[in-house]
């Protein structure tokens, strides 16, 4: 099970659209442009049904095999959106959107699964369906949850659902997964401590938001430190710290500081949750202020199948030679909200040695297409072969 010579002859092919949508990023569930060249060109292929609208400007392509004997149903999901980040990669296909940027490789495996879907309705050479999730804004605005309660998964009936990252730092090529918990949930948090603004000169006279504030940010820490065991891992980062005024001798009235959480259990999520909230209301209390926190579970932590992680991992192995057992990781991805619903497994392929995602001068590159783009095809010919 190597590479397919079909990805190599259409290599060029998917370059070219690879480096079209980069040219042309679209931000959280703005992919208008992308996700109408994503229906087209899935119409193009000759796929058996092609629906856009669904997750608000999500597309779905269905490509049924050359035997019906089988019911089973197989997701493939990539993702499309871009980020709102300043490219400065000086390529000559870089964006031409002021402000906006491929910069985590979705462009990359929207053009790895349209060439998989090419391949997948050119020679159906599978006993079932493939469904082809193309998934606006994974950046941050949920767009798989969008997707899922649109029903897509009972819509189509899938049964099992597989996505793909691509990922610096990794050989080109070469695959990595783990089972279990693989990527943290993210959760958000804003706090608002309001006291008695006042003069600077006359701090005896306020209640002082700025020392709340700093004290918080401080004692927040002691959550990690002193609440939550050793052995699981939490994360919060307090990444904003903002004030009412502006001005050398004021004592603002109300100060916002803004953050995010990242556990790996509910039950980790739900302790930071609660002392979050106790934290900042007693150092509130402490100065003679109060407080107020927005405390937002953004996404749940993805959790990767036994049984199609072990599949799943033997087909990268077939196919690179080798899969790395992947390190959990603290960042979120929404493909959690299709792993809720379903069974399923998500991958990492190598992007050689580039600039980490969200950087400025990230760029997918394109020598792991072939990769990608063979084993997306593989699970769905060996997971429903046409001979049982």
């Amino acid at each position: 099970m190597p590479i397919k010579n079909r990805f190599a002859e259409l290599h060029s092919d998917i370059v070219e659209w690879r480096r079209d949508i980069h040219e042309h990023p679209e931000i959280q569930f703005d992919t208008h442009r992308t996700s109408a060249l994503v229906a087209e060109k899935l119409r193009e292929f000759g796929c058996d049904e092609v629906v856009e609208g669904i997750g608000r400007t999500g597309v779905i392509g269905i490509i049924k095999g050359r035997k019906d004997l089988s019911e089973k149903v197989i997701g493939l999901r990539a993702d499309m959106d871009a980020l709102p980040i300043q490219e400065q990669t000086g390529l000559d296909y870089a964006s031409k959107i002021d402000g906006a940027m491929h910069a985590c490789g979705h462009d990359g495996h929207t053009a790895m699964l349209l060439g998989a879907s090419r391949y997948l309705a050119e020679t159906r050479n599978f006993n079932g369906t493939t469904v082809v999730i193309f998934q606006p804004a994974e950046e941050g605005g949920g767009g798989g949850r969008e997707m899922c309660n649109d029903g897509m998964m009972d819509r189509w009936g899938i049964d099992e659902v597989y996505g793909m990252h691509n990922w610096p730092g990794l050989p080109v090529g070469e695959f990595s997964i783990r089972a279990g918990t693989f990527f943290a949930a993210t959760d958000l948090l804003k706090v608002e401590f309001e006291g008695r603004g006042g003069h600077a000169a006359k701090p005896q006279e306020t209640v002082d938001t700025l020392l709340m504030a700093a004290h918080a940010v401080t004692a927040l820490q002691s959550i990690v430190s002193r609440n939550a065991d050793p052995i699981d891992r939490v994360v919060l980062s307090i990444t904003s710290f903002a004030t009412s005024s502006n001005a050398f001798n004021v004592i603002p009235q109300k100060v916002e500081i803004l953050g995010t959480v990242r556990t790996t259990s509910i039950e980790m999520q739900d302790l930071v949750e609660s002392r979050v909230k106790e934290v900042c209301e007693g150092v509130a209390n402490t100065f003679g202020g109060i407080s107020k926190v927005d405390y937002n579970r953004n996404y749940p932590a993805m959790v990767n199948s036994k049984e199609q992680t072990a599949f799943a991992k033997d087909v990268a192995c077939k196919i690179s030679g080798r899969c790395n057992e992947a390190p959990l990781v603290m960042g979120g991805e929404d493909f959690s909200f299709m792993l809720e619903e379903r069974p399923g497994a998500y991958i990492l392929v190598g992007n050689g040695d580039s600039a980490m995602v969200h950087h400025p001068e990230y760029n997918f590159n394109d020598e792991a297409i072939t990769a990608g783009c063979s084993w997306w095809a593989e699970i769905i010919e060996q997971r429903m072969p046409l001979e049982a």
